[in-house]
């Protein structure tokens, strides 16, 4: 046989191997409205950019008469390409070869290229459609999981990792995604869970369906697994590669700059409508945010969950920087144990990957009460407390208004080594809010008062003359100025310049121990 005649084998070979399970499969996954593994590759990555590896792999199960379904590639589409010319690794599990369930020889694919990965330092893209472990394997596939498991583990901090779930994702598969930094789910055919509706059902006789148990809406709203809901398939794979703009590729390089056309002095005189002059008067923080960011772009995370906390990407001159805000149109902006976890796991992220922080305060407090109490709000509020201590990136901080009791510590404080802070004319910086502290303060003169009314009125105002307003704090240096709302991108923008060299550092230890 001629080398033209083998290389035309070769040709023939590869073209079958990439129909997957073969056209009638290909076309009941596109009558589910799902691409395929290669569709999927090749609408996220940039155009003639993938490389394939391992495309003749097959599994060597003789268990269950499986020697007679073998595939080439074996449930998984795996290899390394571009995005906005930046390199990627992706593996994409093929629905149309056995469920794409997951099998030794699978498992090794995905493994391989997360060490590719992390040898090179890119990031590495995951796009999960499978039915679980490949129950003929039994153990194997079990060691399979748990060997991309460590690696996930392994590769955490060191490289971005993103799980888009574009379809079913049940059993120990879930644990993979779980580890990565963001997991991005769709409305129509994505769904996660540990045990299905049919276990359900025989265990506890609950009726629960797919939706209700592990959907997209579920995870993104009530859970919090899911960081980013989208419509499609289509829409989960633009997200990405929107998402891979802000990270850099490993944890030794800055985030990734762009040209920017947003004056850096732009005055933002709107800002001075935005929040009320009534103090307990809500707005909403986004509206803040998107006038302060280049070209009001701000790419929102966990948008859904634990809304009384805002957390995303954005760029600053051109350059990537992570939001953190306390949304005061939802449960007044307090911390509560989801938006500190929430808010916690986000600023660890972006330390890790070199992204300086950015917040903006107005935070009346921890949300009291028994179901946050006996629910651990101590212990996760520490969290978040942790995390910003734990930063060594430039961090910025800009009290809007409240700043009151624990949460003015949280949030980035001066004592949290924030590098600037800042306050706006309209910041109150205090232990609590005027009515509790005159209640505390002035409880004895309250049981003796004639005009009780009066009185606390009379006791509410000096109060805040002397706490509800930024300059106490200015006089001891807790802040570094009161600064006009309408400069507020400019002071922000300027600090970054000038921390962006700082080298902080925390001593020496194998790690710490976060409160879990």
């Amino acid at each position: 046989m001629s080398i033209e005649d083998k290389v035309q084998q070769l040709m023939e070979r590869k073209e079958a191997a990439r129909l997957g399970g073969g056209e009638k499969r290909i076309q009941a996954q596109h009558d589910k409205n799902k691409m395929t593994a290669r569709e999927r590759i090749k609408f996220l990555l940039d155009q003639d950019s993938f490389e394939e590896y391992d495309i003749f792999v097959t599994h060597d199960c003789h268990d269950f008469d499986m020697q007679n379904t073998v595939y080439p590639g074996d449930g998984v589409v795996t290899g390394c390409g571009s995005i906005n010319g930046r390199q990627v690794f992706v593996y994409a599990q093929d629905f149309t070869v056995i469920g794409g369930s997951l099998s030794k020889a699978h498992a090794d694919k995905i493994c391989k290229i997360m060490d590719m990965a992390m040898k090179v330092g890119a990031p590495l893209i995951g796009l999960n459609d499978s039915g679980g472990a490949r129950v003929q394997e039994g153990v194997d596939a079990l060691a399979g999981y748990a060997e991309i498991f460590w690696r996930n583990v392994m590769a955490s901090g060191v490289i971005p990792q993103i799980s888009a779930i574009m379809g079913p994702c049940a059993g120990g598969a879930v644990y993979s995604p779980a580890i990565t930094d963001f997991i991005i789910m769709n409305k129509e055919n994505s769904y996660m869970f540990v045990t299905g509706p049919k276990v359900v059902k025989t265990v506890l006789n609950e009726d629960v369906t797919t939706e209700e148990l592990g959907g997209a809406y579920l995870h993104s709203t009530k859970s919090g697994v899911s960081d980013f809901m989208t419509e499609t398939e289509q829409d989960t794979l633009l997200m990405i590669r929107k998402l891979i703009s802000f990270l850099p590729s490993n944890n030794l390089q800055d985030p990734p700059s762009m040209s920017n056309t947003d004056p850096i002095d732009r005055r933002i005189t709107e800002l001075y409508k935005i929040v009320p002059d009534n103090s307990n008067k809500a707005y909403d923080v986004l509206d803040v945010i998107n006038s302060i960011v280049d070209n009001e772009d701000f790419l929102e995370v966990a948008k859904y969950y634990a809304q009384n906390v805002v957390v995303g990407f954005a760029r600053m001159n051109g350059y990537p920087v992570g939001i953190v805000a306390n949304q005061p149109k939802v449960l007044a902006g307090c911390l509560d144990i989801n938006a500190s976890v929430k808010a916690a796991r986000f600023v660890r992220f972006c330390d890790s990957f070199n992204i300086p922080l950015v917040v903006l305060e107005d935070v009346p407090g921890f949300l009291p009460g028994y179901t946050q109490e006996s629910n651990g709000i101590i212990r996760n509020g520490a969290k978040l407390m942790y995390a910003f201590a734990e930063a060594t990136v430039p961090k910025i901080t800009v009290i809007l208004r409240k700043a009151y009791g624990g949460a003015y510590c949280v949030m980035n404080s001066r004592h949290m080594r924030a590098d600037a802070v800042y306050a706006w004319p309209t910041a109150e910086i205090a232990v609590m809010g005027p009515k509790g502290a005159v209640e505390i303060v002035f409880r004895k003169e309250m049981k003796d008062a004639k005009d009780l009314e009066a009185m606390i009125t009379e006791k509410e105002q000096e109060y805040i003359d002397k706490f509800a307003n930024p300059y106490a704090a200015a006089k001891k240096g807790y802040i570094d100025d009161v600064i006009d709302p309408a400069m507020t991108r400019f002071r922000i923008i300027k600090a970054l310049e000038t921390f962006a060299s700082k080298k902080d550092s925390i001593p020496p230890k194998k790690h710490g121990n976060i409160p879990l």
